[in-house]
């Protein structure tokens, strides 16, 4: 009968989430991150092959390393091109498969299919739970969140049989989950965690613990052989607590050596991408402030997920009573589940599973300028889920009473929490709802201010982007991407002077910044006729930035203006080769070879530009009759 409740479970946590979660699949791309991982990188949107491959496991994206998620990336634009609802859908398929895999673990391991349910359900239909699935640039997070919670299964299953085969599967899924995304290199804790409880394998002071030590050294045939002896195994009864935990300790070496690994992998892509916060503008003290009322903020959102955005600004100065609270609240909790360990060893577990897989994020090394993102809470969460699913019904001894009570309590929960969650994702429909509902439910947004004026700028809304980009600026003075965003609409008006000024300011708050240099050449050149100055601003981005494709075709412009074709044709090459698909190097290097009187290299280049997209050339030509 229980095997056919765990099936109805099963269809009633894949139906809820597609229902909570369905309306991600009519939303679009939002200008956050997208463009960088998806809508704007010409790698994403080539089709598998070695130069791809190759760049995936090499490149730094947004200050993360993490090739397994644009190996996905890459697949899903080739299967649903710029169709975001087929990216958004592919990523609840996979916050689904995490899921299910949760509601296994638990089940497998306390034989409780109720409390399963419930926490994997609470899990599941949370409205926290809708940055990391309806953000197409966040699929890091769930491919991560799936193959690690496929690896916790797979151990719960080795720790069952202490079949090799399993073990190495657990390790190889590890593996794969670091690759999508580092937030979980907390997973050897967490498996020592579940040793405790619900596996059960730490031995207590008065209690003998059984623990299966397999023998592999001896060679076993390949034949068909009896499940019995299939893989021998040695069962000690052991009262040396020590030599247990030692070998609890030992198993999870090779997953301890994977966390080291990819913790100096994801410090050295961070610190390439210069994403990490120094102490100088970031003093320790005001980081752990920040990381104490995080913890307890995070419960807030738990508990009350409401006013729920992308973005939460840092807050540089916490008032003394909200330290003091969340110190309070925090420690308290803490002597608490340590005090009950014996009797209630689910909220120990569960507390210190949400303390410790924070802690990757909690702030004490910052990267970028959030305070905290609900996103942090994927894994954390589930220690939360746990100390509910488990503790409340310990609160009621009689069987009756839990079915009269908790029973229509927990489907009134988790309805309202799929309403909440239906919300949200509505919020994150398009650009301006998500950065209207930010500036709706934060103060001093800087972020969605900006993020706003490029909306407005694409819309050739000008004048209003420039408002919104004041107003980012006048709360965050040293926000050098605005005052770039800034000077691009001063240029689109006409405003070259106070363009080229906040470029300037610009490159000043960030003086290795490429795109800075950049836009400042291509002001130079397009529209003030100065190409020297531009040159000088397009070698910079190059030095910095040295595949910077559209730093060399406006070079080879600025080269071709005064006349050093040579040059001009060197720099349309490099572009060329670094982009295969360059529409407009191809383009101009074909009005130099025209320029030079080489028509037939002319009509090549310009031929290639049109079938790319770009006619202007050739039609041209063709008018003068120099193609045919």
């Amino acid at each position: 009968m229980k095997k056919n409740y765990t099936y109805i479970i099963a269809i009633f946590l894949i139906v809820a989430s597609l229902v909570a979660f369905g309306r991600i699949v009519g939303n679009g791309f939002i200008n956050y991150d997208e463009e960088l991982y998806i809508t704007k990188n010409d790698h994403i949107k080539s089709d598998f092959n070695a130069e791809n491959i190759k760049w995936a496991i090499t490149a730094v994206v947004c200050s993360n390393w993490h090739p397994l998620t644009l190996f996905s990336h890459t697949l899903d634009w080739s299967l649903f091109k710029d169709n975001a609802g087929g990216h958004h859908f592919v990523s609840l398929l996979l916050h689904i498969g995490a899921v299910l895999f949760l509601f296994f673990f638990f089940y497998k391991t306390t034989k409780n299919i109720w409390s399963s349910a419930f926490a994997a359900a609470f899990f599941a239909l949370h409205p926290l739970r809708v940055e990391s699935v309806a953000w197409a640039a966040e699929r890091k997070d769930v491919l991560s969140m799936f193959l690690g919670m496929a690896s916790i299964y797979a151990y719960a299953c080795y720790t069952e049989s202490f079949r090799l085969s399993r073990y190495f599967l657990s390790l190889i899924l590890f593996a794969l989950s670091l690759m999508s995304k580092p937030m979980l290199v907390t997973l050897p804790f967490v498996l020592l965690l579940i040793d405790y409880w619900p596996l059960k394998r730490w031995p207590t002071i008065s209690t003998p613990v059984n623990i299966q030590f397999k023998n592999i050294t001896e060679h076993k045939s390949r034949q068909s052989i009896t499940d019995q002896d299939e893989e021998e195994k040695i069962s000690i009864t052991s009262h040396d607590h020590s030599s247990i935990i030692r070998h609890l300790l030992w198993e999870k070496a090779p997953f301890i050596f994977l966390t080291i690994f990819s913790i100096i992998l994801t410090l050295w892509a961070q610190n390439k991408g210069e994403s990490i916060a120094s102490i100088g503008w970031l003093p320790f003290f005001t980081r752990a402030a920040n990381a104490t009322v995080s913890y307890v903020s995070y419960l807030g959102s738990i508990f009350w997920p409401f006013d729920l955005t992308v973005f939460y600004p840092y807050e540089y100065s916490i008032p003394l009573w909200q330290i003091l609270i969340s110190c309070l609240i925090i420690t308290g909790t803490t002597i608490f589940v340590i005090y009950s360990i014996r009797k209630l060893p689910f909220l120990f577990v569960g507390w210190f599973l949400y303390m410790g897989t924070l802690i990757p994020v909690i702030g004490l090394v910052q990267v970028g300028r959030q305070a905290m993102a609900d996103r942090y809470t994927y894994l954390p969460s589930i220690g939360i889920a746990m100390m509910l699913a488990w503790g409340i019904p310990f609160l009621f001894s009689r069987e009756d009473i839990r079915k009269k009570i908790l029973f229509p309590a927990a489907i009134a929960i988790l309805a309202v929490l799929s309403v909440l969650t239906w919300q949200q994702c509505g919020n994150w429909k398009n650009s301006t709802h998500l950065w209207n509902h930010t500036l709706q439910v934060t103060k001093k947004n800087y972020l969605a201010h900006n993020n706003l004026g490029l909306i407005l700028f694409d819309e050739g809304k000008i004048k209003e982007a420039i408002d919104h980009y004041n107003e980012a600026l006048r709360i965050t003075p040293d926000y050098f991407e605005a005052y770039g965003n800034r000077g691009n609409a001063y240029a689109k008006i006409g405003q070259y002077q106070q363009a080229i000024e906040d470029y300037t300011m610009a490159i000043r708050l960030k003086p290795d910044c490429a795109e800075g240099y950049y836009t400042r050449g291509t002001a130079y050149g397009k529209l003030l006729g100065q190409y020297k100055q531009a040159i000088e601003d397009f070698n910079k981005a190059i030095a910095f930035n040295p595949d910077y494709t559209k730093a060399y075709n406006n070079r080879g412009l600025s080269y071709y203006s005064l006349g050093q074709y040579k040059l001009a044709i060197k720099d349309f090459n490099e572009a060329t080769c670094l982009q295969p698909d360059y529409s407009d190097a191809y383009n101009n290097r074909g009005l130099v070879y025209f320029n030079q009187g080489d028509t037939v290299s002319g009509c090549r280049d310009a031929q290639k530009a049109c079938s790319l997209g770009n006619c202007k050339i050739w039609k041209t030509a063709q008018a003068k009759g120099f193609c045919r």
